[in-house]
């Protein structure tokens, strides 16, 4: 029996370390960021209907997609951000349900699906658990501004065009608060694997 582990976050809290233990420990991790990045690929269906729907003023010089251009106008306009939305979500679930399905023939017993929006998007449903990477607001600010070289106020508009963490945190079935080293993330969740081996 394969467990569907959908891991969230908010932004810069700490999803990419959990990633690489994951990935340590032999366990699979469907990536919906990787995903949503491929399907914006030139000549990609997300592409074809991004460009339709916002113009050419989002492509670079060589027609690829400017995702910092597409950036500044989802992120500053909540109809927009939901449009976009519109366009990847059924995408990004097509391909995670072919990832799954793939992982699930190999009989891996726990497949992760990290999906920053998995609550937002009402991904849940399609998880068997799913654990929340927390952070303090004022901790995750920072790391976001060194992390993507952003301004303050660009990167409070990012965390808050996503569900507010305290809200997250009724919802998930596992809560891992990231304040610490990488190495007290990784120990949290070397003991949240035993306890998840434990409720077999």
């Amino acid at each position: 029996m394969t467990m569907i582990l959908g891991l969230t976050g908010g932004i810069a809290s700490g999803k990419s370390t959990a990633d690489a233990f994951f990935e340590k420990m032999q366990i699979p991790v469907i990536d919906c960021d990787q995903i949503a990045h491929d399907i914006l690929k030139t000549g990609n269906q997300g592409y074809e209907k991004v460009i339709k729907q916002f113009g050419s003023e989002v492509l670079n010089a060589d027609s690829s997609l400017n995702r910092s251009k597409l950036g500044q106008i989802v992120f500053n306009d909540e109809k927009q951000l939901e449009i976009l939305n519109e366009i990847t979500h059924p995408l990004i679930f097509t391909e995670i349900q072919a990832k799954i399905a793939l992982n699930k023939a190999k009989k891996s017993p726990i497949i992760v699906v990290d999906a920053p929006v998995l609550f937002e998007s009402n991904g849940q449903k399609y998880c068997d658990r799913t654990l929340l990477i927390a952070i303090p607001e004022k901790l995750q600010l920072e790391r976001l501004m060194q992390r993507d070289h952003l301004s303050q106020g660009a990167a409070l508009k990012r965390i808050n065009s996503q569900m507010p963490l305290k809200q997250k945190e009724k919802l998930a079935d596992y809560v891992i608060t990231n304040t610490g080293s990488r190495k007290d993330l990784e120990t949290k969740l070397e003991e949240l694997l035993l306890e998840i081996k434990g409720e077999d």
